[in-house]
């Protein structure tokens, strides 16, 4: 047996490591994994709860390592290893979804605040996994690496030689984001040219094909759910020319992503991003001229353009009676998208009725993407962050406060997109809501000038929560700024 001097060894880098696996072995990894996932959060968190010799600790630890064992006997050779936002076992991605959420996340925490990449796993035992587990989840105000060499010699000293723990490796960690950021872009790119067909087909007078429309909000779903940062980063891009089809990709990924947050099902947030994705169809009804027009409408161009709510329902009814593949909740959606909570707003309700909490979302995240895009008749768009205050603080506004908090902490206090001045003068591009519930005014951001106004090539990203060895905020965001003072385009920086 080795000694457990080897729990400091680094992993193999991505070129070493097998490229692909057999589907057979991919198939049983996603199912098996899945288990030991559970498993392990199941452990840590029974270990936080009770006392080692409680039953709940010791059924917990024998699962984890007979779970372990038996993927060990069959594929020989067991590392569960996080890059980026991703879990993997071996090889194999681990998708994300609603089922296991609650314990991606911990996981992923957890390991990031000790500072492990991955976990090598050999013949371990029920005893291996609690001393590894009880100081992976132990209190701590070490920095990562201090933390991880501390474990290190945790095992080394108590004996721990079938568990080797590794540092993240930088370079995977490069890969799979890149690999991220272009699904998202392939995605967004498909689903904008896909709403242009529809809407122009629409405006044709021909039958779009519902199947390509779902095909595209199943991928907006699936994306959303495996690593929903990228995605939702493209939508501070708002094409200026393309505002009819991006506009309603942009809502329908805020309504999916916001709709994961409010803990809908796959199935549900299928169905959601469906109705929002076709929110505006009535639209195509509705003559170009008014749509594009600079200056205010008058009395009749506005009551044209305000039966776009139920002339949308009214095309998506003759859908369904073609293709039947439209569900109701779309024409609701449709309809009441421009009221407020008290069915005020239009179309006016015609009897006592109540809003759908699929329309409340819609509602938000319409009225949000539309108020901080530039268009014809809104040449200077909103900050994201003050749209969001708005609409947290203006009851007038008429949106559901429950459906407006989830949405400011999907986001963030500053949204992606935003750029922001710290309190180094460095100027800085929001990229990232920050994960942890309780930095939402310190999200991540890429500094694109230094203190002196000079642009950094490459920008550096930076995470605002991060603090020192003192203890403080190296960086902190003073103000918002507009982007087209400085001549910057916030899309360089997101793509």
């Amino acid at each position: 047996m080795q000694s457990a001097g080897r729990c400091v060894g680094s992993p193999a880098r991505a070129e070493e490591r097998p490229l692909s696996l057999d589907p057979a072995s991919a198939a049983y990894i996603r199912k098996r994994g899945r288990e030991l996932i559970i498993s392990f959060f199941g452990t840590l968190r029974a270990i936080k709860l009770y006392p080692v010799e409680h039953t709940a600790v010791q059924k917990t630890l024998a699962e984890l390592a007979q779970t372990a064992r038996e993927i060990l006997e069959r594929e020989r050779e067991l590392e569960f290893r996080i890059s980026g936002e991703f879990l993997f076992i071996n090889a194999t991605r681990l998708r994300l979804d609603l089922t296991n959420y609650a314990s991606f996340g911990y996981l992923l925490r957890v390991c990031r605040t000790a500072g492990v990449g991955a976990i090598h796993i050999h013949n371990a035992s029920p005893r291996d996994w609690l001393v590894l587990l009880s100081q992976l989840d132990a209190q701590t105000d070490l920095e990562p690496d201090d933390r991880r060499a501390q474990i290190v010699e945790h095992l080394a000293r108590t004996g721990v030689v079938e568990l080797e723990i590794s540092a993240p490796a930088d370079d995977d960690d490069r890969d799979y984001s890149e690999e991220a950021r272009q699904a998202a872009n392939r995605t967004y790119s498909q689903s904008v040219a896909v709403t242009r067909e529809v809407i122009n087909s629409v405006r044709m007078g021909r039958t779009p094909s519902i199947r390509r429309i779902k095909r595209v909000v199943q991928g907006i779903v699936d994306q959303i759910l495996n690593e929903e940062t990228s995605l939702i980063g493209l939508t501070a891009l708002r094409d200026y020319d393309e505002y009819t089809f991006t506009h309603s990709v942009n809502v329908c990924i805020f309504a999916v992503a916001l709709g994961r947050r409010l803990g809908l099902t796959k199935l549900q947030l299928f169905d959601l991003g469906l109705s929002a994705l076709m929110h505006d169809i009535g639209k195509s009804r509705v003559p170009a001229d008014y749509i594009q027009k600079s200056d205010r409408l008058n009395e009749e161009e506005w009551r044209r353009m305000a039966a776009h709510p139920w002339l949308g329902v009214l095309m998506l009814f003759q859908l369904r009676g073609q293709q039947e593949d439209v569900s109701y909740r779309a024409m609701t959606v449709a309809y009441e998208h421009h009221m407020r909570v008290d069915m005020s707003g239009y179309p006016r309700t015609i009897r006592p009725r109540a809003m759908t909490m699929t329309s409340k979302i819609v509602a938000a995240v319409d009225g949000y993407d539309a108020a901080t895009t530039r268009r014809v008749y809104q040449t200077t768009p909103y900050p994201p962050s003050a749209v969001l205050q708005e609409m947290r603080d203006n009851p007038r506004r008429g949106l559901d406060p429950t459906v407006v908090k989830a949405f400011i902490n999907l986001l963030g206090i500053y949204p992606v997109g935003t750029l922001v001045v710290l309190d180094t003068f460095e100027l800085a591009i929001v990229c990232a809501a920050n994960p942890r519930p309780e930095a939402l005014s310190r999200p991540i951001v890429k500094i694109i000038s230094d203190a002196h106004g000079n642009t950094l090539l490459p920008s550096i990203e930076a995470d605002l929560a991060q603090q020192d060895a003192s203890g403080q905020y190296p960086r902190t965001i003073i103000k918002t700024a507009d982007p087209d003072r400085y001549g910057i385009n916030v899309g360089d920086y997101l793509v």
